[in-house]
Formats: structure tokens, sequence, C-alpha cells
């Protein structure tokens, strides 16, 4: 028995910031920026919470599916923006949705979340456990970022995608294997200082910005580049995969750098990388989601194809999972 992703689709807020928005206010340029991250755009929700940027996406999804909201019988959210720390997320998209009776909670794997989520959720239905998991990869980034600090500012954007995983009626196809990690000694790289019961919010705290994303990045670039490089070819390994045999590598989309650093190791040429960093920036769990969505709309994506999903985030994080497409009803 294996599991697969039966529906999927992205919601990304309509107001896009541009490098220039930035370079009117910070000691940057475009191509600072561009060079350094590949990134020009990315998009930021006024109003509303990564809930907000779920429902849209997860409505849509299960339009696509043609099923009723109430099959449901799992919600899992991605997230290192919850709407509250608690409840959780998944308990609010619920709500929102409407659905009558289910279960789920959220996981916290900064830009590894959806890839982490993704290989529970085929947990939870190969065992049995759920039968149709709504999977949502979010963020709201642009709640955590300090917006005075050039070197994050320009990195992140906010958006969500959402899919739902079930059984696959072919065993061959659907989540084949995958391979995760963390290493708590990558926290003081990239973390948040404040606000957890290590540092409870106080009036010191707020002043301190300590409310804000922390990152070292070069040490989280170096960290970055092997830990998806080492994770992606011994995924290929395991499952006796060469780069031909790859349709596509779906990359978190952090840095450009990074991406491509990753592909090389892999032996893959950038036609073969879903890259759309340039237009979104880094919405952490919603990375990967977002661009496996595109690219279906597009007709990219194949019955059969193989996809190798790559990832790293704060903790530190890293996975791969390596999926054969199975369009299954899939839209």
């Amino acid at each position: 028995m294996s599991a697969t992703i039966t529906s999927i689709a992205h919601y990304l807020p309509p107001d896009v910031y541009t490098n220039d928005f930035f370079a009117k206010y910070l000691d940057t340029t475009d191509e600072w920026i561009m060079t350094r991250t590949g990134i020009s755009e990315r998009r930021f929700l006024k109003e509303g919470a990564t809930s907000d940027l779920i429902v849209p996406a997860a409505l849509e999804c299960i339009q696509k599916r043609g099923i009723d909201k109430n099959e449901i019988d799992c919600i899992l959210v991605a997230t290192v923006t919850p709407d509250h720390n608690f409840p959780s997320t998944a308990a609010v998209v619920q709500n929102k949705l409407g659905i009558e009776s289910c279960w789920g909670f959220d996981i916290s794997a900064a830009c590894s979340g959806f890839v982490f989520a993704l290989a529970t959720a085929v947990s939870l239905v190969e065992s049995g456990t759920a039968k149709k998991v709504l999977l949502c990869g979010a963020d709201k980034m642009s709640t955590i970022v300090n917006f005075d600090d050039r070197t994050q500012a320009v990195l992140f954007g906010d958006g969500a995608g959402v899919c739902i995983v079930e059984k696959s009626d072919d065993a061959s196809k659907g989540v084949l294997d995958k391979l995760m990690f963390i290493d708590g000694k990558g926290a003081p790289y990239l973390h948040q200082k404040a606000g957890g019961s290590a540092k409870k919010v106080s009036h010191e705290t707020v002043e301190n910005k300590e409310h804000y994303i922390y990152q070292d990045g070069q040490a989280v670039f170096k960290a970055a580049v092997v830990g998806m490089a080492d994770v992606s070819t011994e995924i290929m390994r395991r499952n006796n995969l060469s780069s031909d045999d790859i349709a596509w590598l779906v990359p978190h989309q952090a840095n450009l750098r990074i991406i491509s650093a990753t592909a090389n190791r892999m032996g893959i040429g950038p036609e073969k990388v879903m890259i759309n960093i340039e237009k979104y920036g880094n919405t952490t769990a919603g990375t990967i989601p977002i661009c496996i969505s595109e690219w279906l709309s597009k007709g990219l994506i194949k019955d059969g194809d193989n996809l190798v999903l790559s990832s790293f985030g704060a903790g530190f994080t890293w996975g791969s999972i390596y999926l054969k497409w199975h369009t299954n009803g899939i839209k």
C-alpha cells in the first residue's frame, strides 16, 4: 500500500513587493538582492493570519478533488507562524472550513515543514489512521521578519500550498521513500530568540526585537548546501535513481545558490528544477507545494514522473521525499 497526493492548490496574497520597495528605505539595491538570493518579488498578506492563506487554497483543493469537505478526516498544518500558540492552526482551519468531524495538529519544522508533514500524512494513511488528510504548508513570514534588517527582510514572503493525501490505487506510485533528519546544534544559527517558554515576552524582548527571525546567513548557507545535497543524493542512491530518471527536483525555495548547488550534486540540469523563488521569495512551509501546484497547473507534471522533494530549515531540519507522480484523478 502507498499513499499519494490526489489534489493540490495554492494561494498567494495579491500585493506584490519588488526589490525596489526595499531599496527605498534600506541600504540595498535590486542588483544586490538578485545576486545573493535570486529573488525579485514576494507577496505579503496585509490583513489576516496564516489560516487566511490556507483557507482559499484548501477550498480550491477540495473542489478540485470533487469531494464533500466532510470527507476530510485529518488536517495537518506545517507552519512556524501559527495563528496562535494555541489552539492549533489546524483547529482554526477546521473551524473556518466548517468541517464537522476530523482531527489534526500543527507541525513545526521550519522550511522542512511540508516534507515532514507529507511524510506524516503518508504514514497516517498507510496505517489506516486517516483516509483523507488535508495537508497544509503555509506561513505568514511578514509577521516575524525584521524589516530594518536587509539580510532577512528581502528573503521571505507569505503563501500557502494545500494538498489532499490518500491511498493510492497503484502501489507502484505515490510517495515511495522518505528520509528526514534534525540536529539541534544548528539552533543558534537560525531561531526566534523570545516568545516561547525559554524566554517569555517582556518589554525588553520587544524593544530588542527578539521576536523576529535571527539568522547567521553564512552558517545556514553552508549547512543547507551540504544538508539538501546529501539527503537528495542519498534518496536517489536508495532507490537506484540516476539523474536521467528524475523528471523534477522540487527544492525548498530559500536561496537560488543553494538550489543550484543541490541540483549540481545530483547531476540535474536547471531545466529539471522547479524554481519560482524569483516571484515569491521564501514562503517557508509553502514553497514546495506552491511549486508543485504551479507546475501541475501548467501541465508540466506527467503520470509516472519521478519527483525528488528536498528541504532544509531551522532546527536544523532537513529531508527528502521520493514521489512517483500518480494522476489518479489529480487536478
